[in-house]
């Protein structure tokens, strides 16, 4: 799960063990959340400031470096905008390409999510989900109408780089 280094420097701790011993199970599978857990030091909002564990690895490295097949083509402000807030809000839990989450649905391939869905529905959809249906994905309060044009801009832009579906997908 890419995650900025800026955000890691509002008061994130790696814990490596429960202050009590062994680590307590968690989440609906009542998983392990060792080797590491990132923790927050002050930061509630699980959108902004997800709480990953299970760590098994941590690096330093460019996005676009990790994730290439989200870098938009061209150099249009507006798209280079809403690659930002994509990669800020979205690829933890959405592929582009086949790169970046898996909790939510890919959104380039085989057909781009605009060219299924019109304008007006993406931006209530992404503002707030639940208005149509019960969703894991959380609304966005966060993002402007401003925000929101650049994202569909980003969108958009990316039905030029789809790549082929890989067998079994």
């Amino acid at each position: 799960m890419p995650l900025s280094g800026e955000r890691l420097l509002e008061g994130a701790y790696l814990a490596w063990a429960d202050a009590d011993g062994a680590w307590a199970p968690i989440g609906t599978q009542r998983a392990n959340p060792g080797p590491w857990y990132l923790v927050w030091k002050s930061q509630t909002d699980l959108t902004t400031h997800p709480r990953p564990w299970a760590l098994a690895r941590i690096s330093r490295e460019r996005f676009e470096t990790v994730f290439p097949l989200l870098v938009p083509p061209g150099d249009d402000a507006q798209v280079a905008r809403g690659f930002g807030l994509f990669r800020d809000f979205c690829v933890r839990c959405h592929a582009l390409n086949q790169q970046g989450g898996r909790v939510g649905p890919e959104l380039n391939v085989p057909q781009n999510v605009t060219e299924y869905r019109d304008e007006a529905f993406l931006r209530a959809w992404i503002a707030d989900p639940s208005v149509y249906r019960i969703s894991v994905m959380p609304p966005s309060p966060q993002l402007s109408d401003a925000d929101l044009t650049a994202l569909l801009a980003y969108l958009k832009a990316m039905k030029a780089t789809k790549v082929p579906v890989e067998p079994g997908h």
